[in-house]
């Protein structure tokens, strides 16, 4: 019962649609609404405001991390803390107050990942961040980061409960990006900063 309240906790807090609230906050258009219609800092920036792609990334990245460590101060066990993440990470992708259609968890599970350990979150978010410079691509950035997650969890953790958590962000994390891939090998894939269209 206790990890059901904590997992149930969490993937409320992650429900919280940062995009929306801060777009209708500063007087902007809906994110759904242009762009690639994602509810994620990539795009609130195509809305040409980058306090409000501010605001969303540290809205979106702050409550994987809050989460994470509310559970921690309660005395939770890995076990718990791991499915805390992993709640709060499908909180952001399938959120009950948007019917299940969120974005793609990847400020979310940046979040997760520094409050779990500071070392594996930032070397996660130091692949997004290199691949983000020198591509532009935010995708292509968010989907190596992915990938190498697990990779720097089990050098720094090892096996475990949340080793199994991290596989599964990354899982779902590409599994999202599916049409960002097609895009990226037609070329077709917006870059970073690119303005909504028309």
């Amino acid at each position: 019962m206790t990890a059901v309240l904590f997992a149930l906790g969490a993937y409320l807090l992650g429900s919280i649609p940062f995009a929306i609230l801060v777009s209708r906050a500063m007087g902007l258009a809906d994110p759904r609404t242009y762009g690639s219609k994602n509810i994620g800092t990539t795009n609130v920036l195509r809305s040409g405001n980058r306090t409000a792609a501010v605001l969303t990334l540290v809205g979106d990245a702050g409550k994987g991390w809050v989460a994470v460590l509310i559970a921690r101060a309660l005395g939770a066990t890995d076990e718990i803390v791991a499915l805390v993440g992993l709640a709060a990470f499908i909180g952001h992708v399938f959120p009950v107050w948007l019917r299940f259609n969120g974005g793609k968890g990847v400020a979310t599970a940046a979040g997760v990942l520094i409050a779990i350990d500071w070392r594996v979150g930032l070397a996660v978010v130091v692949v997004w961040l290199t691949l983000a410079v020198v591509t532009r691509y935010s995708s292509l950035a968010a989907i190596v980061a992915a990938l190498f997650a697990p990779a720097a969890a089990w050098y720094v953790l090892g096996t475990g409960s949340i080793l199994a958590a991290v596989i599964a962000m990354s899982a779902i994390l590409v599994w999202r990006h599916q049409a960002n891939i097609v895009k990226l090998a037609r070329g077709e894939e917006g870059k970073i900063g690119q303005k909504k269209s028309a």
